[in-house]
């Protein structure tokens, strides 16, 4: 993304607040630019609420999206949540992010609440930037080719049922303590496990993971990881207890857990050491 064009239907609150946010958020390495397709004039209200976070937007322009040259931009963001919003032509990358008119309040509203739908709109705008600027130069990840969940539940048989009806289909195994859905269609592996106040955690069911194709990948996996900055809860090792599998844990940066892991064949099977202890390979 080197350039951005935010655009809603007068261009006086909406994206000229995104404008502004984008513009100390991004830096000069992306061009910021706003436009509506019926431009009037940049909302006082709008100058004030992004005062209060400590950006001046006074010195901006209600403009026509008319005007934009369409060479000049790759990414396109409409911000209405009315019926019709401004069209830009192009072959650009479009997102929509539906936010209420800030300006369009009932007549009885103070002034202070007027300035409150400024706040939430301009709230709304910020953290949707935030995670586009995250996804910014994503650094390369591992080649996913399951995605593994597990969540707790009181009653296995009800839950069982339910998540028999939602996926499609019944599980592939269960015992008195767990249900395992596998979808290979949707590339899912998904378990119940039955929250009996028993000890859980990372080592007797992962929550959350990613299947790659073997070993090498998991490895792979670990050194992208570092790359990337992610925290590496426990290095690449081959187990045999429980399923066997080659497995790296990460964690999340709320703190969840995050298996990436191979399954073994038949000749990594044979070659399980007669302790059965993991062997880390790093």
């Amino acid at each position: 993304m080197k350039s951005i064009l935010f655009c809603c239907l007068a261009n006086s609150a909406r994206s000229q607040m995104a404008e502004g946010l984008a513009r100390r958020m991004f830096g000069a390495g992306v061009r910021v630019q706003s436009a509506g397709s019926r431009p009037s004039q940049l909302n006082p209200l709008a100058v004030t609420a992004m005062s209060e976070i400590g950006i001046d937007i006074s010195g901006q322009r209600a403009k026509s999206v008319e005007t934009i040259d369409s060479g000049g931009v790759d990414t396109v963001v409409t911000l209405c949540a009315e019926a019709v919003c401004p069209v830009f032509l192009g072959n650009v990358r479009r997102l929509h992010w539906s936010i209420a008119d800030p300006a369009d309040g009932e007549p009885s509203l103070t002034q202070e609440q007027r300035l409150e739908r400024f706040r939430v709109a301009r709230d709304q705008i910020h953290q949707r930037l935030a995670v586009l600027n995250a996804l910014r130069d994503l650094p390369e990840g591992p080649a996913a080719a399951e995605f593994h969940a597990s969540v707790r539940v009181k009653d296995l048989a009800d839950s069982a049922r339910f998540y028999a009806w939602l996926l499609g289909g019944q599980p592939r195994e269960w015992t008195h303590r767990f249900a395992t859905f596998i979808r290979s269609d949707l590339h899912l592996n998904f378990v119940l496990l039955v929250s009996d106040g028993k000890e859980l955690h990372h080592d007797t069911l992962y929550h959350l993971g990613i299947a790659v194709p073997n070993k090498s990948a998991v490895i792979a996996a670990y050194h992208l990881a570092r790359a990337a900055g992610w925290h590496v809860e426990k290095p690449p090792r081959t187990t045999w207890l429980g399923t066997p599998l080659h497995e790296l844990w990460l964690k999340d940066p709320d703190g969840n857990l995050v298996e990436v892991y191979a399954r073994l064949t038949e000749e990594e099977h044979a070659q399980r050491p007669s302790d059965a202890q993991p062997i880390f390979l790093t």
